[in-house]
């Protein structure tokens, strides 16, 4: 069961393995390869190390709006295909 912060609040799991991130962090790794990227690549236009990149491809490390709308620019996406 999900560590719910309010068992009726409809508040998303705080696990970083649920449904929605796992489809977020696959459309992640597809957009890069579709720009023509690879991880350091990414990791240099992002301001990140090729390590943290990694950790969020993998599912390890959680992103905020603001790092997902960088991602969709350096990847030449609206940020709408991440998170339909």
């Amino acid at each position: 069961m999900y560590p719910w912060t309010k068992e009726s609040s409809g508040i998303m799991p705080r696990t970083i393995y649920s449904k929605e991130h796992r489809s977020l962090v696959e459309k992640l790794k597809k957009a890069r390869k579709e720009a023509g990227l690879d991880q350091i690549e990414a990791a240099k236009a992002l301001g990140l190390t090729q390590s943290a990149i990694s950790k969020i491809e993998s599912g390890q490390r959680r992103i905020d709006i603001v790092q997902l709308k960088a991602f969709a620019r350096i990847y030449r996406k609206k940020i709408d295909y991440f998170i339909k």
